[in-house]
Parts: structure tokens; sequence; C-alpha cells
């Protein structure tokens, strides 16, 4: 299936070999908008062991030089999600030469830009990077900073998600750090961020806490101020509420609508302690939300109506980064949610992944799903 703007075609493909599938992409592109001098390309995890392989022949037989993306646990297309088989999705598009960088492998913070990248930033002036991270890198966070830092980028992507070998494409083949493409404020894109969780109690003040555990909230016993939270029926099955109940960190400056979402990963019953998939300080903030599709399915819709009227009446193409934990694992199995996106933007050639952990606004979130609409 292929769907086209005049500067953008996506082409995708399922259920066959690798071989089959580059193939299938290749002739479903056909004819290319005239110029055509970017790729982008996603794989299931099912096919990581040929990505490489699918990257160079897709560069080879286009003749596109540039070319980014990387391999999840799903793909995303226009209006679509592939999960749980061989997949390919392929967006060829066509922009001016000096409005895009592709980012190679940044594997250290405060790692120094090559230097043909770091001139075109100084000239150029980008706004907005759509990066992909190596899970395996312990340094992600600080990477994604230092790259801000020293591009002025706001920063968006995701987290390659594979149950096989991690791999990127940044022009060529890549792994280890966070690769990707960065483009200049010639490039008008929309981009918005929606929210896979519910608050369910008030935001609280850490009263003692140390590493990951929480000890205190509010004064209170860590535990004691959670089953407050989650009410009384969730209370009584910690088991179940460790499995649906999550940990929320509010963004500095922010109201209860941006949060970081962080898994509950131990309960102390004895103790009255709590430990968070995250690092806490005494005196930080956080909340409880629960994951609800209902309420993310609304959000969804609230950032995608938003994203559309700030990306003007005929967007070029669209890329769509969301949780694992979402798609077919919230909202079941339709493709219910590239369907809402579809809904709001248009049928415009969409492509992106299902994540290990999404970025916006260079911060490592989870169950969030992540729109840049290209106007």
């Amino acid at each position: 299936m292929e769907t086209t703007t005049v500067n953008f075609r996506l082409a995708h493909a399922a259920g066959a070999n690798a071989l089959g599938l580059a193939s299938d992409c290749l002739a479903k592109l056909g004819k290319l908008p005239p110029g055509s001098n970017i790729g982008f390309v996603y794989a299931t995890d099912l096919l990581h062991g040929e990505f490489d392989s699918m990257v160079e022949r897709l560069k080879k037989e286009t003749g596109v030089a540039h070319w980014v993306g990387t391999i999840g646990y799903g793909i995303c297309v226009t209006g679509h999600e592939y999960f749980d088989q061989p997949a390919l999705a392929v967006l060829v598009g066509a922009l001016d030469p000096e409005s895009f960088r592709v980012l190679p492998s940044m594997k250290r913070p405060g790692e120094a830009l090559p230097e043909e990248v770091s001139n075109w930033v100084a000239r150029a002036h980008p706004s907005l990077g759509v990066v992909h991270g190596d899970p395996r890198n312990q340094y992600l966070p600080q990477i994604i900073d230092s790259v801000s830092d020293d591009t002025n980028c706001f920063l968006i992507g995701g987290i390659t998600a594979t149950r096989g070998s991690v791999r990127q494409a940044a022009d060529g083949p890549c792994d280890g750090g966070v690769s990707g493409i960065l483009f200049s404020e010639s490039v008008q894109i929309a981009s918005g961020l929606s929210q896979g969780c519910t608050p369910i109690g008030p935001i609280r003040r850490i009263t003692q806490g140390r590493e990951n555990v929480l000890m205190e909230l509010d004064g209170k016993k860590a535990l004691e101020a959670f089953k407050e939270d989650v009410g009384e029926t969730m209370a009584q099955n910690l088991v179940r509420a460790a499995g649906n109940i999550h940990a929320a960190l509010p963004i500095p400056g922010s109201d209860r609508a941006d949060y970081m979402v962080r898994n509950l990963v131990g309960i102390d019953a004895a103790k009255g302690w709590l430990a968070v998939g995250a690092r806490i300080e005494r005196g930080d903030r956080i909340m409880f939300v629960r994951r609800d599709a209902s309420s993310a399915l609304q959000d969804l819709d609230r950032m995608t109506t938003d994203v559309a009227k700030r990306a003007g009446a005929a967007p070029k193409a669209a890329l769509y980064f969301s949780c694992v934990a979402r798609g077919p694992n919230l909202f079941g199995p339709n493709s219910e949610e590239l369907n809402r996106v579809k809904e709001k933007i248009g049928d415009v050639p969409l492509i992106g992944f299902y994540a290990n952990g999404e970025i916006s606004n260079n911060r490592l979130y989870g169950y969030i799903g992540v729109l840049a609409v290209i106007g």
C-alpha cells in the first residue's frame, strides 16, 4: 500500500521475508517525487537481522542518499499499525538539501558534533530533530541533553525496541547511541504529545526518599499515601495495582498535564515503601496515574486536533512515535490509535514505530504518543 503527497511517498508491506518486503515497498513507491533526497525506514523487530541490508538496498535502488530509521516492536503508517509480523514501512521525500542534516550516532554525553553538522547548525538554525536512541546506552538522557544544547533543537522520537539486535540507520547502519535527522527552521513542523495515563490523585511532595525508593509522601508512609490515592478496591490487591498504576513525575513549571510516567518496580509492605523506575530526591513532586484507554483516546484527539490546526491545511507528511504499551495493547486490535490520528490530520503519508520509551522536548517519557506534522 502507498500514500502520496507532492513531496512525499509512503509504502509499506507485511507478511513476506525481508527480500520480498523490500521489493514490495520499492514497487509501491513507484515514481518518486522530483528531487527526492531523504528517506525514513522502520521495520518490526522480527526483521532485526535484515534491517541493515534492507536499508542498503533501498538506498541503492532509489538513489536517495540519506536514510534514517530504526526497528520497533511495531510500526506505524497512515491509519494502520503492524505488530507481531514481519513488516516494513518506507517514506521518501524531497526537501531543500540545506534544510536538513542527518545526525550520526552520538554515543557519549558532550561528544562534539561532526564538523559538517556543526557548521550547518551555525548557519541553518535547526528547530526540530527526530532521533532514535539505543536502549543499551545508560547515558541516553545526558546524550539527548547534549545534542539539544549543541543544536538548540526540540528533539522528538523514540528508543529502539527489539527482542533481537539493536539497529538504526543514519545514512548508513549504526547503533550504540542517539542518531536521527535535524531540520532547519525553514521546514515548518508542528508537534504534540499525548499522554496514555490519567492522574488519580493529588500531586504529592517526596518528604523522604533515597535513590529510587519512596519512603514518605507529604509526611506519610509512601504506601499509605498510595493506597489513599488509588482507592480502597485497588489498595486491597497490591499486585494488580502495581500492574495498572504508575508513578508520574510532573515537569517542573507545568501543571498536571505534562508529566513523565515511570513504572512501580517494588512494594515493601512492612516498611510502607515504594520503589519506582526513576531516581528521586527529597522535595521532588510525584503523583500516581492509571492506564486508561478512554482517557488516552480523548487526549489523543485533543493533541491531534491542535497539531493539525498548527500544521495548516495541506500537510506534506507526518511522523508518529508511540509506546509499545499503547497501540493494540491499550486500544485493541483494529489500529484505533492510528485511525484517530488519520481522522484529525487527514490521509497524509505517516510513518513511525512503537518504542521502548518516547522522546519529546528533549525528555524521555513512557506511555505517550508523539506526533510531528510537516506542513
